[in-house]
């Protein structure tokens, strides 16, 4: 029921159509019985500064970011979190007195799924791609403490300017950076590999970043982690299960990293369950 005093949360990207963050959120609100509602806000990066003035002048409760505005939004915050400075991307925005502030949760995301699975502090994680998102993965992966952390791109030039921007990082001996030949030579001993490309989302469903041939050298028991939640299982997971490996795919990072923002946005915890069937209902009509 939205009434005169319905609070404003939402969601900013472009194109924005495609985001099932007003499920999950919408459904949460729904069990906490708050008076609010999550949108999604068309937001084109030639309006992103007209928008942030627009919703504060509203009094938007906070929004969530996405492509194609994680970093182009970070100049124009007030305040911005050392994780999110990190990172070097913004994905959740709340009011302060000053303006807006940023931080990140893909990080606390990312790692929710991995935490109950083993200890990190003597793993090796491969991570597929050099682009915003694998940003947050390799963060999550000193956050996690793993021993070592290889980044493996297409691109060479745009490889040693990624490890660069992690020297002031404490745990940045445990990264190193390599491109796509040396693949071979780091599957074998994975514990963790993360596809952060978008090779495989809907509606590419037959792509897949790596064939069943190039993870034949993966280990059985090691963990395949996919950030794409359509479709489930991607075709990358259904390779790297074929190799034994155990598949999680990107719908609990999403829920995970909603249920931070949420919280955050709230001040009170999120309902994680209510999030998660929303989103797998929504899959399942879809």
């Amino acid at each position: 029921m939205i009434t005169g005093t319905t609070q404003l949360l939402g969601v900013i990207g472009h194109p924005i159509e495609h985001s099932l963050s007003p499920v999950m959120h919408n459904a949460a609100i729904a069990q906490l019985g708050i008076n609010a509602v999550y949108l999604p806000l068309p937001v084109t990066p030639a309006d992103l500064s007209t928008a942030l003035a627009g919703f504060r002048a509203i009094g938007l409760r906070g929004f969530s970011v996405t492509i194609p505005h994680k970093q182009a939004i970070i100049p124009l915050l007030s305040e911005i979190s050392e994780l999110a400075q990190t990172i070097g991307a913004v994905n959740t925005v709340y009011p302060t007195a000053q303006g807006w502030g940023g931080t990140n949760t893909d990080v606390a995301g990312f790692i929710a799924p991995l935490t109950t699975l083993r200890s990190w502090e003597n793993a090796i994680a491969v991570v597929l791609g050099n682009g915003g998102a694998a940003r947050a993965v390799v963060a999550g992966c000193m956050q996690l403490g793993c021993q070592q952390i290889h980044v493996v791109g297409r691109n060479p030039a745009k490889l040693q300017p990624f490890l660069e921007s992690w020297q002031s990082s404490p745990r940045s001996k445990t990264l190193s950076v390599h491109k796509r030949d040396n693949l071979p030579n780091l599957l074998p001993h994975a514990d963790l590999l993360v596809n952060t490309t978008p090779i495989g989302m809907f509606p590419q469903l037959e792509a897949s970043p790596l064939s069943p041939k190039d993870l034949e050298p993966l280990k059985s028991g090691a963990i395949a982690y996919d950030l794409i939640y359509t479709p489930r299982p991607t075709q990358f997971l259904r390779y790297a299960q074929a190799q034994g490996a155990n598949p999680i795919d990107g719908l609990e990072m999403l829920v995970q990293q909603g249920a931070v923002a949420l919280t955050l946005w709230l001040q009170q915890p999120a309902p994680i369950e209510i999030m998660r069937q929303a989103l797998l209902d929504q899959l399942k009509t879809h």
